[in-house]
């Protein structure tokens, strides 16, 4: 018995210098400035120019998993299409945002193996590519708002503006804008420019209406304009908001697929009246659901492990998590779960993309992990478990005999490297006694284990033992180490196999006093010493005790 031995249209005029692509159906309001809203048609959602789709984090954290699952997405999509994968940080959030973050986030994309083509650290012919250093752009085109009419200079001020909240809610209507700016004369904003006055600029929006759009996950998403009111796009600071610089930045950088999570879609809204106030038309719009956690709520912090740079410190392999954050959301019509990066390429398109949440398991991830750990060819998986050992103090050195036959041995019961450390401990110690005296241990007591040991212990003293092992005769020395009963309550891979390991671990030399190895002639002294025959005596008057109490 081998542990006995072993153990993520507004109608204006078009700024000549924005490349327009074919818009994406929209429904949509046009009106005069002074004049009334009337009702547009719908432009058909074709597309003919090259695709550049943008993965655009914010560097306040850690990168998540939706926002990974996002950004892969889009980088598959590129990919399969022949188009671009852009990178964009949004860092107009001076407060919160970091550079620290940021290079973190660079690093997590760079480890998934979704290198971007235009971005930080790349370049590109629409750069600049972080929001910060586009300050200038974004105040142009809010001059070109304010100058055509689609925006005005509001000089409200905050305790007016709570009044505006307050007398909504009281009414119980949206809390939409009811200053008095949208319609106050120049002369009354000029008069406010000279007295100094604080202000920020409001987007008109139209007083009906709705906004249509056609989703490629989600079908048609329509709103109504009625409930939504002026929007600012310019702080009083002159930092623009998140809407307004998002459709500038998507438009001059000629987007033509926006592919996001679904909590930016009513974020859509805004953007799409901007887009059309500045002659730019939209790009295809696609949003993908949320990742949720088991019991169905948003995936955060408080259900363990969320960020990529978190599971990669556990010992996930890149190419497993690629795979799982692919499969959270999309399939490609098949029972097939693995796929390699290129296969995903290969397979990718956006139609199959679900619009329901995905649940986030971490034990399928393990699991995952295990099948892509399997995948490494032999040599590069001896490598890396080499190095890690040696790193952790296990070994001495990374390489030889006994790295590789032991890799061999132990490789398919690893889902992560990290469980390799546990897996060569338990096969180098040999904790006899406090195995026999556990739970686990006492049924095997009395399944003939005396007489295994008893087979072992003559094949050892006559040299039998020794000879199959230094002739390589594993399957005799497994003879020997087998009990068809015992084997079946404690199984152990590759029995002869473990036997000639332990022996190569003892030959080897590289073997760290801190791994706590016993030999195999320490294991057959060990063995000896039990009194098999009380343990046995003591196993009987166990079983009888707990027949007797039922």
């Amino acid at each position: 018995m081998a542990s006995l031995i072993g153990s993520p249209l507004l109608r204006i005029r078009v700024f000549p210098e924005v490349t327009l692509f074919k818009p994406t159906r929209l429904s949509f309001v046009r009106f005069r400035r002074g004049g009334s809203p009337v009702k547009a048609a719908s432009a058909a959602p074709t597309f003919d120019g090259d695709v550049r789709v943008r993965f655009a984090p914010s560097p306040t954290g850690n990168l998540h998993v939706g926002g990974a699952r996002t950004a892969l997405f889009n980088y598959l999509f590129a990919r399969s299409k022949g188009g671009k994968f852009v990178l964009r940080i949004e860092d107009t959030d001076l407060e919160r945002s970091t550079k620290q973050s940021e290079e973190a986030l660079l690093h997590d994309l760079s480890w998934l193996g979704l290198d971007w083509d235009e971005g930080p650290g790349v370049g590109g012919e629409y750069g600049p590519y972080r929001q910060s250093e586009r300050n200038s752009m974004y105040k142009e085109y809010a001059e070109k708002l304010l100058n055509s009419g689609f925006a005005y200079r509001c000089f409200c001020s905050n305790e007016e503006l709570e009044q505006m909240k307050e007398i909504a809610n009281l009414k119980k209507l949206p809390p939409v804008y009811t200053g008095k700016w949208a319609t106050a004369t120049e002369e009354e904003a000029q008069d406010e420019l000279a007295k100094g006055t604080p202000y920020t600029y409001r987007f008109r929006v139209p007083k009906e209406g709705t906004v249509k759009i056609n989703d490629l996950i989600r079908g048609e998403v329509s709103w109504s304009l009625d409930t939504l009111g002026d929007f600012v796009i310019l702080r009083s600071n002159g930092q623009p908001v998140y809407n307004f610089c998002v459709t500038v930045d998507d438009a001059t950088m000629r987007i033509s697929h926006v592919i996001r999570a679904e909590e930016h879609l009513p974020n859509t809204l805004r953007q799409a009246l901007i887009y059309k106030a500045l002659g730019f038309s939209m790009p295809q719009f696609a949003h993908v659901s949320l990742i949720l956690a088991p019991d169905r709520s948003k995936l955060s912090k408080r259900h363990g492990a969320t960020s990529v740079g978190q599971f990669k410190e556990m010992g996930y392999l890149p190419q497993a998590m690629v795979n799982y954050l692919a499969l959270l959301g999309w399939g490609d019509g098949t029972e097939n779960e693995f796929f390699t990066m290129e296969q995903l390429v290969e397979k990718f398109s956006i139609e199959r993309v679900n619009k329901s949440g995905a649940v986030f398991d971490s034990a399928k991830l393990r699991w995952m992990n295990g099948q892509h750990l399997k995948a490494i060819p032999q040599d590069q998986l001896t490598k890396v478990l080499g190095e890690h050992w040696k790193s952790n103090g296990i070994l001495s050195e990374s390489e030889g005999m006994f790295v590789k036959e032991v890799v061999d041995l132990l490789k398919d019961g690893i889902e992560l490297i990290p469980d390799s450390d546990a897996a060569l401990l338990n096969l180098l110690s040999y904790p006899l006694h406090n195995t026999l005296a556990s739970a686990e241990g006492r049924p095997l007591v009395g399944d003939k284990l005396s007489e295994v040991a008893a087979s072992l212990l003559s094949a050892y003293d006559s040299g039998e033992f020794h000879k199959a092992l230094e002739e390589g005769h594993t399957g005799q020395v497994s003879f020997h180490a087998s009990s068809s009963a015992a084997d079946r309550k404690a199984p152990w891979p590759r029995h002869g196999v473990a036997m000639h390991v332990l022996r190569e671990a003892g030959l080897c030399g590289i073997i760290t006093p801190q791994a706590g190895f016993v030999t195999l002639d320490e294991r057959f002294k060990i063995m000896r010493e039990v009194d098999w025959e009380a343990l046995n005596r003591d196993s009987k008057a166990e079983s009888v005790a707990v027949a007797s109490s039922h």
